[in-house]
C-alpha cells in the first residue's frame, strides 16, 4: 500500500525537518564544553610547573651562592644541580660570576604533559655594584 497525500506532506513540513536539532545542537555544546576544560587544565598545568621552575631556580641559585661564598662545602654549580633533581627539575646552566665570583646565574627546566618545557632563571649572590642605597 502507498502512502497518502497527506502522509507525504507530513514528512516534508518545516517541523519534521527539525526533529533532532536539539541534540546536534546540545552535542555541539558539549564539545565546545570539553574544548574549554582541557584548554582551561593546560594553562592550569603550565602554570604548575612555571611555579614548579621558579621556586627551583631560586632554591638552586641561593644555594650555590652560598656555597661560592664559603658558608656551605662544594662546587656552586654541583649544589645547585643536586638542589635542582630533589626539585623535578633539570638544570640547563649554570654559571658563577661576579668579581669575588660569589653570585650565581641559572636556568632551570621543568618537563610538562604539554609539548614544551617550563624554563626559569634566577640569580643569588650580592648586590651588583651599581645599586646604590
Amino acid at each position: 500500500m502507498g502512502r497518502g497525500a497527506g502522509q507525504d506532506a507530513a514528512l516534508f513540513s518545516p517541523v519534521a525537518r527539525e526533529e533532532g536539532a536539539g541534540t546536534i545542537v546540545a552535542v555541539g555544546l558539549a564539545i565546545v564544553l570539553l574544548l574549554l576544560l582541557t584548554a582551561l587544565m593546560w594553562l592550569g598545568e603550565a602554570a604548575n610547573a612555571a611555579a614548579k621552575a621558579a621556586t627551583a631556580a631560586d632554591l638552586a641559585a641561593l644555594a650555590g651562592a652560598d656555597a661560592a661564598r664559603g658558608l656551605t662545602v662544594g662546587d656552586p654549580c654541583q649544589v645547585a644541580a643536586d638542589l635542582v633533581i630533589r626539585q623535578g627539575a633539570v638544570l640547563v646552566s649554570c654559571m658563577v660570576v661576579g668579581v669575588y665570583a660569589d653570585t650565581v646565574q641559572l636556568e632551570v627546566s621543568v618537563q610538562t604533559g604539554l609539548p614544551w618545557p617550563a624554563y626559569n632563571k634566577s640569580r643569588a649572590g650580592p648586590p651588583p655594584e651599581l645599586v646604590v642605597p
